[in-house]
């Protein structure tokens, strides 16, 4: 397609934007459900890790009738169903019991409230409401609760029409949350845990469910589940609660019929997930049930595993095996926890709505709020407490481990939430790279092709981006330690000076045959959106490599380097002015996509075409986070102002020119880095709009597609955490310390 095409199709895009609402507080699917603060692309239902990754995925925001599943669509089914006067109700799955059983009408869904811990669903049916929360909290200033792979389901019932009711709740997890082969052998037993297990004078027990592969395979994987780990399922022993276990369609009927269970267990074991569908289940009886709101059920769902991570082949454990010296332990820690938990999150909640709504608004408020735990899903923490590793999958578009141009993105999230844990995530690579095992100038790409194997590519393969991954190195380091006490930062410098020099020195080398360095003029190379394919001469990729420079500058004067600092400074500030004349087209209105002289040949028709070409320059953000004061501050004018002609209903698009597909993406991640960059007249609110609606309308009715066409709201991944670059307006309210 042309580019007088591109510009006439996105003008009438453009006209129709006024047909769109922009401020749309509340929602509804249907006659019932009410969305607040937004409709999210999917509610985010048990999200602590790369295998606690489980969301409500439709298009409705339905909990009833639909399975709870793994990111990529695979079944992990959580069954809900409330016994109300001896009739029983559904709100949470998709059972189907057998010819005779009770039939299971499903409750009527009234509201979900999204915030950046909680999602909370209410239900109404036989003139009860029960409310359904899951909590998946997000402590990122307490690494202890941080890396305890649970979640909550609390769960509380009240009278909707002023009448006395018996209620009794049922909920149940499949054999599903073991292993992602349906043809695995699994075992299970019910499990009683003191809850002084962690060392208190604590009484009571706990009733738990623990459920395994009866042949664990260690670091593999299949249909992006791990192969080994055990799932927790628990709550507490009290009066009216009963357990069984058992094929799914028994146990269900079980409860339905009679609102309780056996209190036996299956022995026929262990035996093939698809097997007569082994489930494990809880029944609590509520009592008499009036207008005050019930007591909370709480039940403790997710999985540990022993080791976690393959690490340049050592077995790195979860980060809570050093604090607790058992899971029996940190269920009875997490139970004990669970009402302090939730006035934490309810905590976090409230201040991050608030900072939110503060930078950008109520829709700002609302992407935050949806955002923050697919973000942090993607990660667990692992190592020991002196050192510890915060790991990252690529979920959806690679599934590699520790992908820079991952956690490049993403990065934003993690530097608001806790820098710490911003150094805990780039400390891997780096380490990596220091080991000697890595043999190339430039940084790595990512250490593993697969989850959870951080192996390297000690053979210099992988796919190398080498100035988008090394720039991206220096950024991040550069914004850790500017968050950080000065004594912090220098130690930190020092520590790894040799090897961010190292990185500096090869965005500073001028390659045989070309005019200017690899940061200043990056040849055909890879880059972060290489679903674009390669690209020579890049405007956006020569400003992160500029960037990088200046960056590592900055990383010299906190190591006292002055000299580095002040060499590294005149590269970025004669970079910068090569840049700024090679990227203008000729009117001098708008950035292009490649230099100047590039983009003739790269759109060999005439001019004015080729002077058309621009992209979304969202690498101009680390001018602002870092306060490199490199981009003139008329370029950024211009560019706002040109932004503002472009942006569409649902967004502002990579690039004018289709990829491949014949689509026109943008990428919500990096629409949110620009609405940072470019902090001038209106754009930022336009885009966050923009975005907004996007995420209010697509259908996909996956975990938050980061990757759509605005044209359309077709969308490509899921679930990955580079949603957390939609905290980039925030970082810049944090205060610096260097």
């Amino acid at each position: 397609m042309s580019s007088r095409r591109t510009v006439s199709l996105r003008s009438a895009l453009l006209v129709s934007a006024a047909m769109l609402a922009v401020t749309v507080p509340r929602h509804r699917a249907d006659a019932q459900t009410a969305f607040t603060p937004i409709r999210p692309p999917a509610a985010p239902l048990v999200t602590r890790g790369p295998y606690e990754n489980v969301w409500l995925q439709n298009n409705t925001g339905l909990l009833p009738g639909t399975w709870p599943t793994h990111w990529d669509g695979t079944v992990k089914a959580i069954t809900g169903i409330a016994y109300i006067d001896g009739r029983p109700f559904l709100f949470l799955g998709a059972p189907a019991l057998p010819p005779g059983s009770p039939t299971l009408t499903p409750m009527t869904e009234v509201a979900l409230e999204t915030t950046a811990t909680q999602s909370r669903f209410t239900f109404n049916a036989g003139g009860v409401t029960l409310s359904v929360d899951f909590l998946s909290p997000v402590e990122a200033t307490d690494l202890k609760r941080l890396s305890m792979p649970l979640s909550d389901i609390i769960t509380t019932a009240q009278s909707s029409d002023g009448a006395t009711h018996q209620v009794h709740l049922y909920f149940d997890i499949s054999a599903e949350w073991t292993n992602g082969n349906e043809s695995a052998l699994v075992s299970w037993a019910p499990e009683t845990i003191p809850l002084d297990s962690d060392g208190t004078s604590a009484t009571g027990n706990l009733a738990a469910w623990t459920a395994y592969p009866t042949d664990p395979q260690v670091f593999t994987q299949t249909g992006n589940f791990a192969d080994w780990g055990t799932s927790l399922w628990a709550t507490k022993k009290v009066a009216g609660l009963t357990v069984q276990s058992g094929q799914d369609t028994v146990v269900r009927t079980q409860f339905a019929t009679t609102g309780t269970l056996t209190g036996t267990n299956d022995t026929n074991q262990p035996r093939a997930i698809n097997n007569a569908y082994p489930v494990f289940a809880f029944a609590d009886d509520l009592g008499s049930v009036g207008t005050t709101a019930t007591a909370p059920f709480t039940l403790l769902l997710g999985r540990e595993r022993d080791p976690a991570i393959n690490y340049l082949g050592n077995s790195i454990r979860s980060l809570w095996t050093q604090y607790f010296p058992s899971y029996e332990a940190m269920l009875a820690f997490a139970y004990k926890d669970r009402k302090a938990a939730v006035t934490r999150a309810d905590t976090l909640d409230s201040n991050l709505n608030t900072a939110a709504t503060a930078v950008g608004g109520s829709q700002y408020a609302a992407l935050a709020a949806v955002t923050l735990r697919q973000a942090f899903a993607a990660t667990e923490l692992t190592n020991t407490i002196a050192n510890p590793y915060l790991f990252l999958e690529e979920i959806s578009s690679s599934d590699n481990v520790q992908t820079v141009d991952v956690l490049y993105p993403s990065s934003p999230v993690f530097l608001y939430m806790n820098p710490e844990l911003l150094r805990y995530l780039i400390e891997p690579v780096i380490d990596y790279a220091e080991s000697g095992q890595w043999p190339e100038l430039f940084s790595p790409h990512d250490l593993g092709a697969t989850y959870p194997n951080a192996v390297g590519h000690n053979d210099g393969g992988g796919e190398n981006m080498p100035v988008e991954e090394t720039a991206n190195m220096l950024i991040m380091a550069d914004a850790y330690m500017q968050h950080v006490s000065s004594a912090e930062a220098a130690t930190y410098a020092n520590a790894h000076y040799a090897i961010f020099k190292q990185w500096a020195n090869y965005l500073n080398t001028i390659p045989a045959g070309v005019n200017y360095s690899n940061a200043v003029d990056p040849q055909y190379q890879n880059q972060t959106d290489d679903f674009a394919g390669l690209i020579a001469h890049s405007v956006n990729l020569a400003l992160k490599g500029i960037e990088g420079l200046d960056a590592f500058s900055q990383i010299a004067t906190m190591a006292g380097q002055t000299k580095d600092a002040k060499t590294f400074r005149n590269a970025a500030e004669q970079g910068i002015s090569i840049w700024e004349e090679l990227s203008q087209n000729t009117a001098g209105t708008h950035l292009l996509h490649t230099y100047r002289e590039a983009a003739n040949a790269y759109s060999p028709s005439t001019l004015g075409e080729a002077d058309s070409d621009w992209s979304d320059d969202y690498n101009a953000f680390p001018n602002a986070l870092l306060k490199l004061n490199l981009i003139p501050p008329s370029v950024l004018t211009e560019q706002t102002a040109f932004y503002q002609t472009q942006i569409l209903p649902l967004g502002l698009e990579l690039q004018p020119e289709p990829l491949g597909s014949g689509s026109y993406p943008a990428k919500a991640d990096w629409e949110l880095w620009t609405a940072a960059a470019f902090n001038y007249q209106t754009l930022p609110g336009e885009i966050i709009n923009a975005v907004y609606n996007y995420a209010n309308t697509t259908t996909a009715g996956r975990p938050f597609p980061d990757l759509y066409d605005p044209t359309s709201t077709s969308t490509t991944f899921e679930a990955r955490p580079v949603v957390g670059g939609l905290f980039a307006p925030l970082t810049l309210t944090l205060k610096a310390k260097n």
